[in-house]
């Protein structure tokens, strides 16, 4: 076990305070006031982004340095997005997060980081006119999904495939609007799309609809194209870029 996870600093444990097994678990008294703690944490996002408008959330890997054409690809992407007229959300962390948020911030609509309490990799990006810090993944992944109209992501890890499936899966069981899931990079997602196909849907664990649940591209463009075809679908409007909000 990695060293980062085996000591983990204090602010760490958070999370795993809450999901502890029965036999470790804290007093009642304790475990009402983490419940109030969580409220507050929800009722804060809720008010800080109620008015952004109508913005994608757009998911990829930590590590992506500042010279990877992906990173580069992002950045473009959080530009034209912004110069379309929508914010987006992020991790608000390093790599395809900091890309993005630099390109939406730049052009001058809202860049909104939903930043968590992480051991390692984990830093705020200087590209966020809203900054949010979350302690639990859950009412992150709430707000990632609660203010946003599309889903776009580009390679990544852990994280961005638990994102891309959590969201498939809600639009899967409609338990929210089929808007799109866009996966960026056609050589790194092609072969994980065929292993579905060729494994889950093959074997009956995915009905033959779902695969059409998300789209590969490779270019911007084609991001932002699909973005206001969703908006347009769900009648949304959209104008120009609109003023960041802190």
């Amino acid at each position: 076990m990695k060293p980062a996870i085996k000591h983990l600093p204090e602010h760490a444990h958070t999370e795993k305070a809450l999901l502890r097994h029965e036999a470790d678990r804290s007093p009642m008294h304790s475990e009402s006031w983490r419940v109030l703690r969580i409220q507050s944490e929800v009722v804060e996002g809720f008010e800080s982004l109620r008015d952004l408008g109508p913005a994608v959330s757009v998911f990829g890997s930590a590590r992506t340095s500042p010279e990877h054409p992906f990173y580069k690809k992002a950045q473009e992407t959080g530009r034209l997005l912004s110069k379309a007229g929508f914010g987006v959300i992020t991790g608000g962390g390093p790599g395809i997060m900091e890309a993005v948020n630099r390109g939406a911030h730049k052009a001058g609509s809202p860049s909104v980081g939903l930043n968590i309490e992480l051991p390692f990799e984990q830093h705020a990006n200087p590209y966020q006119s809203i900054s949010l810090t979350n302690r639990y993944f859950f009412v992150r992944k709430l707000n990632f999904v609660k203010f946003a109209l599309a889903f776009v992501y580009f390679p990544g890890g852990f994280g961005t495939f638990d994102e891309f499936f959590e969201v498939a899966t809600l639009v899967q069981t409609g338990k929210i609007e089929p808007f799109p899931l866009i996966l960026v990079g056609r050589e790194f997602w092609t072969p994980f799309v065929e292993w579905m196909k060729n494994h889950l849907l093959a074997q009956n664990y995915i009905s033959p609809d779902d695969p059409s649940l998300f789209i590969i591209v490779d270019k911007p463009e084609e991001v932002v194209a699909l973005v206001k075809q969703a908006a347009k679908q769900a009648g949304i409007k959209v104008g120009k870029a609109r003023p960041a909000r802190g």
